[in-house]
């Protein structure tokens, strides 16, 4: 204490004086001493919460339909387990997503990629097979026909999925495949949300991730038509640059989203299993 008031050069305790009394400047720097220890200790708290994964940035991007119909709520299963690590979410496709992960403005992309799509200086992590279904509302005519033929789906208008987007090219192909001759959309290149709301109030049919009628089938019921179609050659997956090292965050989003997912697949076998009759 003798060294830090000849530092100083002032006295930090009234002279003379016991039990010991702080002068003004001294109880100025106690009270500055303690914020700044309290400083400390909360940056220390921060760095090992950051090196843990529990704190930070997390940037994540994805295509549209399996982050609002998916992907959503594994990022609020995560964000209630780690509510100090900051998700900032975007949309996009694989080119523009593969820009985005190569100039650091993305950590991590999820969406549907073919492997041979998969970019050299990228890894790709699949986490889901592709499955597409034909949906609509659970009402519909055609919920009443046993055998749905190419004739009977003719009569009804479509719903389509952004033209960029895979799905509107799984839809062709899946119409080209049944043998549908009069292909019409009524709606098309809407977010999930309002292709879910338009397929509700309306005769109109859409094709969608099996996963996501899945997921959200408690908040919007749909049906699915017992029409085989092609699943598509991709898997939902999870897109990185290479040669770049994740933060802890990207670690701990990773494992979660990867059990998440795991566990949605085998919901979605079980069920499938018991809904098929017995022989």
């Amino acid at each position: 204490m003798t060294l830090l008031e000849q530092r100083i050069g002032m006295p930090l305790f009234e002279p003379g004086r016991r039990p010991l009394r702080p002068t003004e400047l001294g109880s100025s720097l106690a009270r500055l001493g303690s914020l700044i220890q309290e400083a400390n200790q909360e940056a220390s708290l921060l760095v090992r919460r950051f090196k843990q994964g529990h704190a930070g940035l997390l940037r994540v991007g994805g295509s549209p339909i399996f982050m609002k119909g998916v992907i959503s709520m594994v990022i609020a299963d995560f964000q209630s387990r780690f509510p100090d690590i900051h998700i900032d979410q975007s949309y996009g496709y694989l080119e523009a997503l593969s820009v985005s992960l190569r100039n650091g403005c993305l950590d991590l992309a999820i969406l549907p990629v073919h492997q041979d799509q998969v970019p050299p200086d990228m890894t790709f992590v699949p986490i889901l097979p592709g499955q597409n279904v034909i949906v609509c509302r659970p009402d519909h005519p055609l919920t009443l026909c046993t055998d749905i033929t190419p004739a009977d789906i003719d009569g009804y208008s479509w719903i389509a999925p952004p033209l960029e987007s895979p799905l509107f090219r799984d839809l062709q192909r899946a119409l080209k495949a049944i043998g549908t001759q009069n292909f019409r959309t009524s709606f098309s290149g809407g977010t999930l949300a309002s292709i879910q709301s338009v397929l509700t109030g309306s005769d109109f049919l859409t094709i969608l991730p099996a996963s996501v009628v899945f997921q959200t089938r408690r908040t919007v019921p749909h049906k699915i038509l017992p029409v085989h179609i092609d699943h598509p050659d991709r898997s939902l997956g999870l897109l990185t640059v290479t040669d770049r090292q994740g933060t802890p965050a990207l670690g701990q989003f990773t494992v979660l989203a990867k059990n998440a997912i795991q566990r949605l697949q085998e919901r979605m076998e079980q069920e499938q299993r018991t809904a098929k009759p017995s022989v």
